[in-house]
């Protein structure tokens, strides 16, 4: 699934999307989410996305 736009989104279509492709499984030894976004939760890590701030790549460019 790809991230929506942002001139093509509301916030909070934004927002669904970054909470189910970083969805928690409760398994920190096999998951990565949390170390990969360094301790941030989704929400917090992709906040400029979910604003309308930034597009998508380029946060997820901030934790490669």
């Amino acid at each position: 699934m790809y991230p929506p736009e942002i001139c093509e989104s509301t916030e909070e279509q934004r927002e669904q999307f970054i909470r189910e492709r970083f969805k928690c499984i409760s398994n920190c030894e096999n998951c990565g989410i949390c170390k990969v976004l360094r301790g941030k939760t989704p929400e917090v890590a992709f906040a400029d996305y979910i604003k309308g701030k930034r597009e998508f790549i380029e946060v997820q460019q901030d934790y490669r």
